[in-house]
């Protein structure tokens, strides 16, 4: 790389910051310009100093590194954000994605990946662990294909958040590990199951389940016996 691609890290552990900072400033091509421990200064830091790449923590003390990544992408479009997490559970790598990252790399691989990871984002081109990306695209796949069958009216007038919280809830999740699940608080997920009930026109939770089965969303033997 020609020009030297600022980059700002987000992680709530100084010493683990401190090896990333040690990583990268042995690269040529990057520069780290500044560092965060919360999802707040994160926002802060970057509006103040517009980062081309940001190493973002999926865990973060205040909230988690994807709503942070969603806020990101509406104030700085242009810059590129890589997940840096401890799980490789496929539902935190696709929220990753779905939420405007563009790599996703595995903290006990971050010294061997890290640079190649922000190099490739840096290009415009997305990145995920070769461990991973045979579940991901096979987890795509299928989650497409799904969609694709899908075609009731009602359905897409859904967003995809709303759709995602209400197969959760018709697969009889509580609200408090729907929650958990998506990275947002008890509160958003019955605003959003809120809004399902009313676009769908729908008065209960075993109408919406019937509804759900109805499209095949959910395996209906779920909530037998």
């Amino acid at each position: 790389m020609s020009e030297k691609k600022t980059v700002l890290i987000v992680d709530d552990h100084p010493l683990f910051r401190e090896g990333l900072k040690s990583l990268l400033t042995g690269h040529s091509g990057l520069e780290v310009i500044g560092e965060a421990g919360t999802g707040r200064e994160a926002l802060l830091k970057a509006e103040a100093l517009r980062p081309d790449l940001v190493v973002m923590d999926l865990s973060l003390p205040d909230q988690s590194g994807i709503d942070v990544t969603r806020s990101l992408r509406e104030l700085l479009p242009e810059t590129r954000i890589m997940m840096l997490s401890m799980h490789s559970k496929i539902d935190y790598i696709t929220e990753a994605f779905q939420a405007g990252a563009t790599g996703y790399v595995v903290k006990e691989s971050a010294s061997e990946r890290l640079i190649e990871c922000l190099e490739t984002v840096s290009r415009g081109e997305y990145f995920i662990d070769a461990s991973l990306s045979h579940q991901v695209a096979k987890n795509l796949m299928e989650s497409g294909e799904k969609s694709a069958r899908i075609t009731d009216v009602g359905y897409s007038m859904l967003t995809s958040r709303e759709q995602q919280v209400m197969r959760l809830i018709a697969e009889g999740i509580p609200t408090k590990k729907v929650a958990k699940k998506l990275f947002i608080s008890p509160k958003t997920v019955e605003n959003h199951r809120t809004n399902i009930m009313n676009k769908l026109d729908l008065h209960s939770t075993m109408e919406l389940v019937r509804y759900a089965a109805r499209l095949g969303l959910i395996d209906v033997d779920l909530w037998k016996g």
